[in-house]
């Protein structure tokens, strides 16, 4: 199995990363695979997939780049460049990562991917330059117009793990990270099923990248010491309809405080509860004011947005209505 042996230090100073060009990539692998695993993903990949079937017909040399660095099990490291976990990096300065890779390294890691030599029709240097082209289309096309509420989607996967962590330690939020990663003991983090040999991950800089797409993988730059492991967000904040609020807890409260209530079962922002309340920002400030004194919620800042999510007593309130 894949194993990295993680020191204290190493495990005390992670934290979590959002990334762009992670959010392309997994996007990238979705329409390459073509699988949606909720009606959210379904609704986006019908209407980007024919775009991305042209582009890839157009241009058949990237398309076998595709092939031979996503049918495998391993990625080629330059299409997943390890954050540098220095401040929030932009889509262009990550991409500009994947752009500057040598010629050579870039076929040697997309041989690595295939398992043995690469076709002939791969035997170029402007491999690495044809990869950043589709993942700035993918980015640009596919990605951008989503991208405020896939990221306020990222921000509450981060708010939830963080609070998970304050409540049930590293083992239960490594546990339920990742299909195939658990949390052994003694420092050791399985990250895959896979029989690779043992990795020491000490006096470095671990990352968790949550992206959208149900995809992941892991990352590391030895020479900078810098690992990430990118994971898919719990879930999606709107493509599923909201719970219906209890009438008991209606009047308790009032129905438009009690569905804002209901609705932080994922922590949210402000802008997200308005729209999928329908009622103003006013309204809802107001809501969230009462629900804070009376204790039933707590909010944390998740990079630019203020996220509000249910306490142990608001839980508590609502498991009552179900008895």
């Amino acid at each position: 199995m894949g194993l990295w042996q993680i020191n204290a230090d190493t495990l005390a100073g992670s934290r979590f990363v959002v990334s762009e060009l992670a959010e392309a990539v997994a996007s990238l692998k979705a329409l390459h695979t073509r699988k949606a695993t909720d009606p959210g993903a379904r609704a986006w990949l019908d209407a980007h997939l024919p775009a991305y079937r042209r582009r890839t017909a157009a241009d058949p040399i990237t398309a076998l780049i595709v092939r031979c660095a996503l049918d495998t099990t391993w990625n080629p490291d330059y299409l997943t460049p390890t954050p540098t976990g220095e401040g929030e990096a932009g889509f262009a300065e990550e991409l500009a990562a994947v752009r500057a890779t040598a010629p050579d390294t870039a076929r040697a890691d997309l041989a690595v991917s295939v398992g043995g030599p690469l076709p002939a029709a791969l035997h170029r240097d402007d491999l690495a330059a044809r990869t950043a082209d589709l993942l700035a289309w993918v980015w640009t096309e596919t990605v951008l117009p989503y991208w405020p509420r896939r990221r306020r989607v990222i921000e509450a996967d981060i708010v939830a793990r963080t609070a998970q962590l304050s409540h049930s330690g590293w083992a239960a939020a490594l546990d339920d990270l990742r299909p195939g990663m658990r949390w052994l003991g003694d420092g050791r983090l399985r990250i895959n099923r896979f029989d690779y040999p043992p990795r020491e991950v000490a006096d470095a800089r671990l990352m968790f990248v949550p992206v959208t797409p149900s995809t992941g993988w892991v990352s590391w730059d030895s020479a900078g010491r810098r690992f990430a492991v990118v994971y898919p967000c719990s879930g999606t904040l709107a493509d599923s309809a909201p719970q219906p609020v209890p009438d008991p807890l209606g009047r308790l409260l009032g129905p438009g405080r009690a569905a804002v209530l209901v609705l932080l079962d994922t922590p949210k922002s402000t802008t997200h509860l308005v729209a999928l309340t329908g009622q103003g920002l006013g309204s809802v400030g107001r809501h969230l004011k009462v629900l804070l004194d009376a204790r039933l919620i707590d909010r944390r800042r998740a990079g630019r947005s203020v996220l509000y999510y249910r306490t142990s007593a608001a839980e508590a309130l609502l498991a009552a209505q179900r008895e």
